[in-house]
Order: C-alpha cells, then structure tokens, then sequence
C-alpha cells in the first residue's frame, strides 16, 4: 500500500485534531512555500509522511502559539539547516512566582521609610522617572520598594538620582522588546493564551537579565583586569 496521501486524505487525517483545515489552507501554506509535496506523474499532490508532519506542526505552532506564518517559516528554515539547538534551553521561573506580589500600597511616607531613606529621596526618584507612582499618584507598589532600595545602594556610592534614569529608560526598552513576543497571545485574551504569554515574558526576562549580567559582568573585569 502507498504511504502517499492525498491532499482530501490530509484533510480526513487532520481533522480530528484540526478541525477548521481544508484544502485551500494546504494550498495556501504551499503557496506560501511552507511545504512543497511531491506531485505524481498526473500531477496530484503526493503527501508522504514528512509531508504530513510539517503540516501538523505548522498548524499547531498558529494554533497553540499564535505564531504567523513568517515565523514558522523561519524556524522551519533553520531546521533545515540544522540551525536549530538540539538541546532545549532552561526554563525561567513559573510565572506565578515571577510576578508575585504583595499588593502593598505605600504612601511615600512609609516607602521612604521602608526603604532606609528620606522622603526628599524618593521625590527625587520620582522627578527622574525611576519612580512611577501609583495610579492615584500617592501610592507604591512593593516593585517600587525594591527598586527604591536599590537606587539607595547606588547612589551610595556615589551616583546621583538623575544618573539612574538610563537604566529606567533601559528597564523600559527591555520591556518593549518582550512584549514583542506575546503580541498576539494577548490579544488573543483567552484564559490559556494569557497563561502562554505570562510563561514566555517570565522566562523572557530572566534570559535578558541572565544575558545582562553577564555582559556587565564581563566588561567590569576587563575594567578591573587593565595594567595602571
């Protein structure tokens, strides 16, 4: 027996799982030069069982992870070329310990003092955009208070409040950039792709910061390891 199938015996094979597919999806993702089966002599298409599982895959990545087209093709592409890790990477922390918090709402009395520090500096803060008060513009968030108590250590030795404003500014580019990849799960606004998107930005960031320390900390030894 052939262990070619049809495009209409695709489509029955596919269907349980995928039940939206037809023949015009197929035709389109091969248009779209994301698969290429064979065609017979009579010139039908000959789907052999590579053929089918890419089709699967590429359904399931638009259908579990929102992915567009481009996208796969990209990943596709880098299999082919055995450009793609073998290994998966770690994980990052679940999303539930990642953004934790306590709901704490300080006036900035008690963040001041929470903190270590003085009133007067966390206005100062404030003014240079590494502090965003709450809603009502009187109230900080736990997230605040760390960031408060780091913007002490700094500034004790020696930086100034204004200083630290280019890492809020690239706090925020960092941000822009994750959000990037869950654009469409959160758009979406399903339970379940909200769920996604809250994984990928939790592991996002730890990546970034993992890759941010580590530059840092790169370029902070050859600073110390440089002759006088």
């Amino acid at each position: 027996m052939s262990t070619s199938l049809t495009i209409g015996e695709v489509i029955n094979l596919l269907r349980d799982e995928f039940p939206d597919v037809t023949v015009s999806k197929l035709r389109f993702l091969e248009g779209e030069g994301l698969i290429s089966p064979p065609r017979s002599p009579s010139g039908y298409r000959e789907f052999g069982p590579d053929d089918i599982e890419r089709v699967r895959y590429i359904l399931r990545q638009q259908r579990d992870h929102y992915l567009p087209l481009k996208v796969i093709k990209s990943k596709l592409t880098a299999w082919e070329r055995g450009e793609e890790p073998t290994v998966s990477p770690a994980s990052g922390p679940p999303p539930e310990a990642y953004f934790a918090t306590t709901g704490a709402a300080m006036k900035i009395e008690e963040l001041a003092r929470a903190a270590g520090t003085t009133v007067e500096f966390v206005r100062r803060l404030a003014d240079q955009g590494v502090l965003e008060a709450g809603s009502d513009g009187k109230e900080f968030s736990d997230d605040d208070l760390t960031i408060a108590r780091a913007a002490a250590r700094l500034v004790g030795h020696g930086l100034e409040p204004r200083h630290l404003r280019s890492l809020r500014l690239a706090a925020n580019r960092e941000t822009d950039l994750l959000s990037q990849l869950t654009g469409p799960l959160l758009r979406h606004g399903s339970p379940a792709s909200r769920r996604q998107a809250a994984e990928i930005l939790s592991d996002g960031a730890q990546a970034a910061r993992e890759l941010q320390d580590a530059i840092v900390r790169g370029e902070l030894r050859k600073l110390l390891e440089k002759r006088p």
